[in-house]
């Protein structure tokens, strides 16, 4: 089951509502027109469909893409998932360093069927998919286990989530643990919070105003704030483990996009990614970090785009 509501941005027609996917239900914001091709953005860790730049949507759709995208399952106004499996990532990250089995209340392989049933609630058979941080994962193992669906794939600041692969900094797993950063919930505090993370992981040639980061992250908070949410996700990354040996099967035009400064996904994820994937192209960017700064949209435009046409041909 489906509900949407139809509107009209300045120059596109926006549908959004909630789809009946995979057991849950799932937000989605439908951009563009539905006689144009599907691009399907999924987003990372505990961000929202929010994250994505709204500069870099309209690009799209002014390049003739129908944009959707939506909240992963456990995030903003999409579902929560809790089977009560406590989400202990100290004790979860040095079991996959030990490639134990983990237990989780849901794993990436969840989150890709998700995506692949929002696309049949909204009768869309073939997506070009772009995927950023763990978004990009789940992009990968969609279009190594759905490749008859993929028309392109672009994964951005991402990895192949292998075991032997670089952690993030120091101070990030420490921030990522709870350590060092102030306490509480509170609309001020959390805000706060965040912002100490994003500038911690921003690209140092291509710096956001703190003023910026600050809107965006108040927005995101009324929209929907659930940490817990952060750290059930968190789980299901580790608990998902590696998956090079999937991506062989990937028979899509695939671009890989990473920053050589990067302190959360080294550079060496993506660059995994490329050597996976068959005849991938990889686009290592200067100076940039874990994010998305505005300066940068216009060449990720072209990037996505660029191969998204490759498709056609």
């Amino acid at each position: 089951m489906n509900s949407s509501t139809p509107s009209f941005s300045a120059h596109h027609p926006v549908r959004t509502g909630n789809a009946n996917v995979n057991g849950i239900t799932i937000h989605y914001q439908d951009e563009g027109y539905i006689t144009d091709p599907a691009m399907i953005l999924i987003m990372g860790l505990g961000s929202q469909l929010t994250l994505w730049p709204a500069q870099l949507v309209d690009n799209l759709i002014s390049e003739g893409f129908r944009v959707i995208r939506f909240d992963n399952r456990d995030i903003g106004l999409s579902a929560v998932v809790s089977n009560g499996v406590r989400a202990d990532l100290p004790n979860s990250m040095l079991r996959s360093r030990l490639r134990l089995p983990i237990e989780s209340n849901y794993t990436l392989y969840d989150m890709v069927r998700d995506t692949a049933e929002l696309l049949d609630a909204l009768h869309i058979d073939k997506a070009h998919v772009v995927g950023a941080s763990m978004g990009g994962m789940i992009a990968q193992l969609f279009s190594a286990l759905y490749p008859h669906r993929t028309l392109s794939l672009t994964s951005i600041m991402s990895t192949t989530n292998e075991p032997g692969l670089p952690l993030p900094r120091w101070d990030i797993l420490l921030n990522l643990g709870g350590f060092g950063v102030k306490k509480g919930h509170d609309k001020e505090t959390a805000v706060m919070r965040s912002l100490q993370f994003w500038k911690k992981i921003s690209s140092p040639k291509f710096p956001t105003p703190d003023d910026e980061i600050i809107t965006r992250l108040q927005s995101d908070y009324d929209r929907s704030y659930r940490p817990a949410s952060y750290l059930r996700q968190s789980h299901a990354i580790i608990a998902t483990g590696g998956f090079k040996r999937l991506l062989s099967r990937i028979n899509s035009p695939t671009q890989i996009v990473h920053g050589s400064s990067d302190p959360l996904v080294h550079k060496k994820g993506g660059i995994a990614s490329a050597k996976a994937i068959r005849n991938a192209k990889l686009e290592l960017i200067s100076g940039m970090g874990h994010d998305f700064p505005k300066q940068l949209i216009p060449k990720l435009t072209e990037l996505i785009v660029f191969n998204a046409l490759q498709a056609a041909r």
